[in-house]
């Protein structure tokens, strides 16, 4: 009988050891960095992505506002200053704030201060930009801008019950 190797034999019936490569390891790593890039991008969103969605729910509250000078018949209006903006209903020759109403209650801006201007400009002075409603479904078509910093975005008003962000 010729010699019997020990070691070899356990060599050959050993079962292999597999692991990851360096290569499969940086593929790896390249891929969850580009992951949390991504989550961390849309978590803290950019002043205009602020602005934007700030401006997007004045569209819809102000289309709101509108039908509802309409169906109350009575004029609504929508008022804002640079940290916050609300609504008020005209009940008896006096401007009250909507605060029961749980659509057109006060909000706050997300990102503040929010500068903003209407054109054309409404006449009279006020620390407040105010805009009205009345009870007929047609009015005059204006642009609302809002802004913060180098960030801006319009609301335009057709006249006819339209709200379109820019």
């Amino acid at each position: 009988m010729v010699g019997w190797n020990s070691a070899g034999s356990q060599a050959r019936h050993r079962p292999q050891q597999r692991g990851f490569t360096l290569l499969e390891l940086l593929v790896v790593l390249v891929i969850a960095g580009i992951m949390l890039g991504m989550v961390s991008f849309n978590a803290m969103p950019s002043e205009r992505q602020v602005l934007q969605n700030d401006a997007q729910r004045i569209a819809l509250l102000l289309q709101l506002a509108r039908d509802e000078a309409i169906l109350r018949n009575r004029p609504i209006a929508f008022e804002a200053d640079s940290e916050r903006y609300h609504f008020l209903l005209r009940e008896e020759n006096v401007w009250q704030i909507l605060e029961q109403d749980d659509l057109l209650r006060e909000r706050e801006f997300k990102r503040s201060p929010v500068s903003m201007s209407i054109n054309p400009a409404p006449a009279g002075e006020s620390t407040a930009l105010r805009i009205v409603f009345g009870r007929e479904p047609v009015d005059k078509p204006f642009t609302l801008t809002l802004s913060i910093g180098e960030s801006s975005v319009a609301i335009r008003a057709d006249g006819i019950g339209r709200f379109v962000v820019e």
